[in-house]
């Protein structure tokens, strides 16, 4: 084992698990952005934290639902409790930061700055996880990273709590999914998501109570939150699987597909137009995760 528990294996073993990690946390984010777009859409008439809070109450209750039907509800159990509480406490702050900047900013400038996650995650890993970029991993990191902001073209005049809010949240989501790598693999990735949604449902509560206290929801509302407390259990399942199988700096990069799917939820939800720049940052970001992914299947191949 190297350090934290992180596992020393082939590189070719590793190669191929790298491609694996990236399609299960590209079809991550794809929910993910169902989630973030559903938050949204509730905040409008709704306090952002009761929103988090609902939300995430009814991903908690759906895995122990699930778990009780299969008869492993002792999977919920960590066996590593002070790591999971850990990064635990990690996502729970960085759910609702993004929360909250979705709620202050437009989407565009919210994704921009929590779109630095793969550059923190690249560094922290050559930092803490001996994972070492190539030229073209760093090279696929970067042009992502240009291709949001080409897509986006934020126009941030004022900064605002809203930015910090975003900003922070992508340290923390980078800093949670360093500690993915340093999880034994005898943890299960159940108890991994259970306590992340343990430790976010009083946080979001107490949230909300402190902002003003909460707005009974309309059965639209409640529909809206089912829907989106299953994307958010099924969005963290295959992010935590996803990141102990692959490489934290290799993967990470994958988050820039993100924002293809935002712009198409805010199209469709939203009405917001998807322009000539977007279509022009997404080709620029789809290159990026090609030449990650390349990299890695190229590494396959030739073991």
């Amino acid at each position: 084992m190297s350090v934290d528990g992180v596992p020393i294996v082939d590189s070719r073993d590793a190669a191929a698990s790298n491609v694996r990690a990236s399609m299960l946390v590209l079809a991550a984010f794809a929910v993910f952005s169902g989630t973030d777009a559903i938050v949204k859409l509730l905040a409008i008439e709704l306090p952002v934290a009761e929103v988090t809070f609902l939300v995430t109450a009814v991903a908690f209750l759906l895995l122990v639902l699930g778990m009780v039907v299969r008869g492993t509800v002792k999977r919920l159990v960590p066996r590593q409790p002070r790591l999971a509480l850990l990064r635990a406490l990690l996502l729970a702050g960085d759910t609702l930061l993004i929360h909250y900047a979705f709620a202050m900013l437009p989407m565009s400038e919210a994704y921009l700055l929590a779109f630095l996650t793969p550059v923190i995650v690249a560094v922290l890993s050559a930092v803490l996880l001996q994972e070492r970029l190539s030229a073209v991993g760093w090279l696929g990191v970067l042009l992502g990273f240009a291709g949001v902001a080409v897509a986006l073209r934020p126009d941030v005049g004022s900064l605002n709590l809203g930015h910090a809010a975003a900003v922070g949240s992508a340290l923390l989501f980078a800093l949670s999914l360093i500690l993915l790598r340093c999880t034994k693999a005898q943890e299960s990735d159940e108890a991994l998501v259970a306590t992340l949604l343990l430790v976010l449902m009083p946080l979001s509560l107490s949230a909300a109570y402190l902002s003003g206290g909460l707005i009974e929801p309309t059965p639209f509302h409640l529909l809206l939150v089912c829907v989106g407390g299953l994307a958010l259990l099924a969005g963290h399942a295959l992010l935590v699987r996803a990141f102990r199988i692959g490489e934290a700096s290799v993967v990470a990069p994958f988050q820039y597909s993100q924002i293809i799917w935002g712009c198409i939820y805010g199209l469709l939800l939203f009405a917001a137009p998807i322009e000539i720049y977007t279509l022009v940052g997404a080709g620029i970001i789809i290159l990026s995760g090609w030449l990650v992914l390349r990299k890695s299947a190229e590494e396959t191949f030739a073991h």
